[in-house]
């Protein structure tokens, strides 16, 4: 396969940072972004020093006008993005409540990154893909695109939002080269989910390690890797045949 240019949002830790590290050992050159600049720094340092090529991009897509500086910045440094990986995201941890008490900035902070912020990107991007004959997104959801997160409507409404983009996209390019499918993590071990996990084990009068224990069938939480070794497959010429599909990533938390 030969080297592509590819975008990871919110890569400065967790999942994206894993992604980003894997895309450029396979030999993409991997533009990333997040709000902060250190670990955007330190994550380049890393790719370079493996001997692949990194670009760190500083970028709060809660602000409208960061996709279109994002992808400006990428053509001016290498040219046409191939590969997008929405995966910057707003968890339910940052502010859990109750829907009848539920925060509406809170609200729109969350629709804003995580659904208009990955919309925004692949509206930039996709003419590139078309034009070129080959593209892949892969948008970095949730099993809460499937099932609601308790106190998390936010997040939940947001996941299944960011699945019926997938969708769409998937059947407006599926002829052209382009495909675009979405990753659905379980339980993964991220800073985010443990916060998650504390505010769970709180509310249940609980421990998180009892939590943790019962975070999956597989008595554990999902590794970052493991998300992204299915987000990197999606993104190659062997998964040309997927498109428009929601892939759980869970250790069987859902089954559908």
């Amino acid at each position: 396969m030969p080297s592509r240019i590819a975008v990871v949002t919110g890569a400065g830790r967790g999942i994206g940072r894993s992604i980003a590290t894997k895309l450029a050992a396979r030999g993409d050159r991997v533009a990333v972004t997040a709000r902060t600049a250190a670990e955007l720094d330190s994550l380049v340092d890393e790719i370079q020093s493996a001997g692949g090529d990194a670009l760190a991009v500083v970028a709060d897509l809660s602000d409208r006008a960061a996709p279109q500086q994002l992808t400006d910045a990428v053509r001016q440094h290498w040219g046409e993005i191939e590969i997008l990986v929405n995966n910057a995201g707003v968890g339910s941890s940052s502010a859990p409540q109750p829907l009848i008490d539920f925060d509406d900035e809170f609200w729109d902070l969350t629709m804003m990154v995580n659904v208009t912020a990955p919309y925004l990107l692949t509206k930039l991007v996709l003419p590139g893909m078309i034009g070129g004959g080959w593209g892949r997104i892969v948008n970095i959801s949730s099993i809460n695109a499937r099932i609601a997160a308790m106190h998390g409507a936010a997040y939940t409404a947001s996941k299944h939002a960011l699945a019926g983009l997938t969708k769409a996209t998937a059947k407006e390019t599926g002829d052209t080269g382009v495909t675009c499918n979405a990753v659905c993590p379980g339980p993964t071990k991220t800073l985010m989910n443990n916060k998650r996990l504390e505010y769970d084990a709180d509310r249940l009068s609980t421990t998180v390690e009892d939590l943790e224990a019962q975070a999956s069938p597989l008595g554990r939480r999902i590794q970052p890797d493991e998300v992204a070794s299915m987000s990197v497959y999606l993104t190659g010429d062997d998964a040309s045949g997927i498109n428009g599909q929601l892939i759980n990533v869970c250790g069987g938390v859902v089954t559908f």
